[in-house]
């Protein structure tokens, strides 16, 4: 017992500084700086991610405004700007994606080198996308989706996301299809023959993937038909040859095309037919070309009654008949307008390709613009203008009357006192002439302005 006591008074002296040096470094640790700690900017980012997954969209947004403006030069200041556009993506609503967008084509603007780029364009087009419409309704969103799509695939031609872009080009470019193509319809129906070819052929053009381009280049060679029927009414056989002759062939180009682009469609037989009734020549369709054909339609898939009967009551558009395969159209070509269509035919009968004056329906029409000082050229066979034609319009007054009349003489003068009230009144007689006159002049000019306006122009041309 005495030496266990002796042991520990000798070993107090030893152990009373170890004892010091500990309780002292203990008072001045930071308990924090052995923890497993990170970078204070990774730590606002974590929690701004953790928000959004559990839909605080929020507050997710103010923590990462709060680390972009505390940390401008940190690493993940561009994923921070990407999440604030993905935080308006996810919370949705009309006020939201048009926020989003904005977060997107700012992020576009800054980073346009990274990777994340396509990603940001790509969101654009889908915001479009999820708002788009069906084809009797407004297009707006339609050809925003279009537009951004394409903006993708051109721009980021090497991104991993360009066949997703690709897929949803082809569905939107079915959307717009369908749109020209019902216009182009009720245009045919009402026998508008020029506005209906405008619309198809616009369409034919632009979209060759659409399911039922078939239909559309069958419509467009009817119209043109049509329209060759029109011009065999015109009596001068040159003009009448030179119509014909110009529609059939546009007509047969719209039936060739069916038989060598799309060989499998159902309107290749009708076309062929019709082929047959103008007497043109059979195209045969490539191996390719009807293999290509083929791996269209069967890409393409039905929807069911349910599926149908739904798509009803929603805005959404039915893009189940989408190509999967093939190229969608980057650069669309020119558009036809009606306009357009009528030159094409006023070129064809006044023979514009010949490079001289023409001769339609006894009318000889020159090149040109006349010589000065010289009167405006008429027709050879000019006659007196009938009753239905349009009278020119006439100044009223003394102007009204032509340069060739002899003016009036002057009412006497008489000097004598005795006169002065014959004068007087033969004065007044005059006068009130006059005036009744220039009056029924006036009337005159008036009513014929106004049966003018009542009469309506010659159509020159039968569209």
């Amino acid at each position: 017992m005495i030496r266990r006591v002796l042991f520990v008074i000798l070993l107090l002296p030893l152990l009373l500084p170890a004892v010091s040096c500990f309780r002292k470094n203990k008072n001045v640790t930071n308990p924090i700086a052995n923890l497993n700690s990170a970078q204070p900017d990774k730590v606002l980012f974590d929690r701004a991610m953790d928000a959004m997954q559990h839909n605080r969209f929020d507050v997710a947004r103010l923590t990462l405004q709060t680390m972009i403006n505390t940390y401008p030069d940190s690493e993940y200041v561009a994923r921070a700007k990407l999440a604030v556009g993905d935080s308006w993506y996810a919370e949705g609503g009309s006020a939201g994606l048009a926020q989003a967008e904005i977060e997107y084509k700012d992020f576009i603007t800054f980073f346009p080198n990274l990777p994340e780029a396509a990603e940001a364009q790509l969101k654009v087009a889908n915001i479009h996308y999820r708002q788009m419409e069906k084809p009797d309704r407004d297009f707006t969103h339609a050809k925003r989706a279009e537009e951004e799509y394409k903006q993708l695939i051109l721009q980021f031609p090497d991104s991993k996301l360009v066949p997703e872009a690709k897929q949803r080009l082809r569905e939107v470019q079915e959307v717009l299809a369908e749109r020209e193509f019902r216009i182009g319809r009720f245009y045919y129906l009402k026998e508008s023959w020029p506005a209906a070819i405008a619309r198809l052929k616009s369409l034919t053009d632009a979209y060759p993937l659409y399911s039922g381009v078939d239909d559309a280049l069958y419509m467009l060679g009817q119209s043109y038909e049509h329209e060759a029927e029109r011009a065999r009414v015109f009596k001068d056989e040159a003009v009448r040859a030179r119509m014909v002759k110009e529609f059939d062939d546009q007509a047969a180009a719209a039936y060739d095309r069916i038989l060598t682009r799309y060989p499998v469609m159902d309107r290749a037989k009708e076309a062929r037919a019709r082929l047959e009734a103008l007497h043109r020549p059979i195209p045969q369709a490539t191996p390719e070309a009807i293999a290509q054909n083929k791996q269209e339609e069967e890409s393409r898939r039905e929807m069911g009654h349910l599926s149908r009967l739904m798509l009803n009551l929603h805005r959404r558009p039915d893009v189940s008949q989408a190509s999967k395969v093939g190229e969608p159209t980057l650069v669309p070509p020119k558009e036809t307008n009606a306009t357009d269509v009528a030159r094409q035919a006023q070129r064809a009968m006044m023979g514009s390709a010949g490079g001289g004056p023409s001769t339609v329906t006894g009318q000889v029409i020159g090149t040109g613009a006349p010589a000065p000082n010289q009167p405006i050229p008429r027709s050879a066979s000019a006659a007196p203008a009938t009753d239905n034609s349009i009278p020119e319009l006439k100044p009223t007054g003394d102007a009204a009357q032509p340069m060739t009349q002899a003016p009036q003489p002057a009412p006497a003068q008489v000097n004598e006192a005795a006169g002065d009230s014959q004068s007087s009144t033969a004065t007044s007689g005059s006068q009130q002439g006059s005036a009744t006159s220039s009056a029924s002049s006036v009337q005159g000019a008036n009513e014929a302005q106004s049966s003018s306006k009542k009469k309506k122009k010659r159509k020159l041309w039968p569209f």
